[in-house]
């Protein structure tokens, strides 16, 4: 089973299991400020759940990548959205400030 490590937390999922949904079930906080109530609920369509992730995951959908071509996100950047990614193998998470996540300043680390 592939291990998930974000905020300090590490856990484990199943192949496949939906990023965003494991970390919201491990008591992580996925979302900024505001976000925690205002966000798409899993849609992709917001984009406030960005995050780096590093590790084996699921390739980028054409969803994915039209919203996170779209301000305030870059296309540039190394961000995915929890919401759109599977995790395939153990992974490390990292989350920026800004309401989409899409900031310079680190907000929480894999190691906490």
């Amino acid at each position: 089973m592939p291990k998930v490590t974000a905020q300090g937390k590490t856990f484990e999922c199943s192949s496949g299991a939906n990023l965003r949904e494991v970390l919201l079930k491990n008591g992580v906080d996925l979302y900024n400020g505001q976000a925690q109530l205002i966000n798409c609920h899993g849609f992709g369509t917001c984009g406030t759940c960005a995050v780096r992730v590093v590790g084996a995951v699921s390739e980028s959908s054409w969803k994915e990548n039209t919203r996170r071509a779209l301000p305030p996100h870059k296309s540039t950047a190394d961000l995915r959205l929890a919401c759109q990614t599977q995790v395939l193998g153990d992974v490390s998470v990292t989350k920026f400030d800004g309401f989409w996540g899409q900031g310079s300043q680190v907000v929480w680390k894999p190691e906490g």
